[in-house]
């Protein structure tokens, strides 16, 4: 299986979109710090996955969230997470 997913950063509330093969050690990578792109951006909490069969697959839906269009998916798809938990950004 592969996975895509998205972290919500709880320091800026920015969202890191990812795709791997083994979810469970990818989440513990980016918590425990060992992650570059998001190791300053911790405390980070999973929003959102989806699983995939095929590699190419999630890559290509890891492009897809990534674009605008995407964004605009999971600001639609998650609308009712964002409600309930709003904005926080401590900048």
């Amino acid at each position: 299986m592969f996975y895509v997913y998205v972290l919500r950063s709880e320091l800026d509330a920015g969202l890191y979109i990812g795709y791997t093969c083994n979810l469970k050690r990818r989440l513990r990578q980016h918590t425990s710090g060992e992650s570059k792109a998001t190791s300053y951006r911790r405390p980070l909490k999973l929003i959102y996955y989806e699983a995939y069969l095929e590699k190419e697959d999630a890559e290509g839906r890891e492009r897809f969230l990534k674009s605008g269009s995407g964004r605009r998916y999971l600001n639609k798809q998650l609308r009712h997470y964002f409600e309930r938990n709003p904005d926080f950004r401590t900048t």
